[in-house]
């Protein structure tokens, strides 16, 4: 499927590329190195990165050096890499316009829970960012074993919509 080389290229779409998408880039960029290249950009990007989201990352010794928020249009245009997925994982970066990204992505939504809306004290907050953690991971990790070279498109698509639902892969995985 890879039209561009060795690797897949993986964008994470979120609402201010602070929390959940960052999350998901670098879980994916040390669980799938080898076959997977991350990255990550949200609908309106906020300054700076989540603080629970970077500490929770420090926590997990995840290399967080050039970590930052980014605006989607910076992953658009000439200059930016051809994808071969695009998994949005907040309702807003549905919207944005599939025509936008380079390549022949095929599109997925993620939904996850947005941690920063969670109110309570600190423990409860920081389930929260954990319980993102746990659900990206488990996604991501399905997504690292599928056998994405032996699947058509059609196929591709059904497992990372199945995954996106909750829904064990229905092929063999590596």
């Amino acid at each position: 499927m890879s039209e561009h080389g060795a690797q897949y290229n993986v964008l994470f779409l979120g609402s201010g590329n602070a929390a959940r998408s960052v999350l998901a880039e670098c879980i994916l960029n040390r669980e799938g190195h080898a076959n997977f290249r991350a990255y990550s950009a949200g609908v309106q990007a906020h300054v700076e990165l989540d603080p629970h989201a970077v500490e929770l990352l420090r926590q997990m010794n995840f290399n967080i050096d050039g970590l930052r928020p980014k605006a989607w249009t910076e992953l658009t245009g000439d200059n930016a890499p051809a994808f071969d997925f695009v998994f949005t994982l907040s309702e807003d970066a549905v919207l944005l316009p599939r025509s936008a990204w380079r390549g022949r992505p095929v599109f997925a939504h993620w939904n996850i829970p947005d941690p920063a809306w969670v109110g309570g004290n600190e423990a409860e907050v920081q389930l929260a960012y954990a319980d993102a953690f746990r659900m990206l991971s488990n996604r991501i990790g399905i997504l690292v074993n599928l056998r994405l070279h032996a699947f058509d498109r059609p196929m591709i698509q059904r497992q990372v919509d199945g995954i996106g639902k909750g829904l064990a892969a229905a092929a063999p995985a590596a």
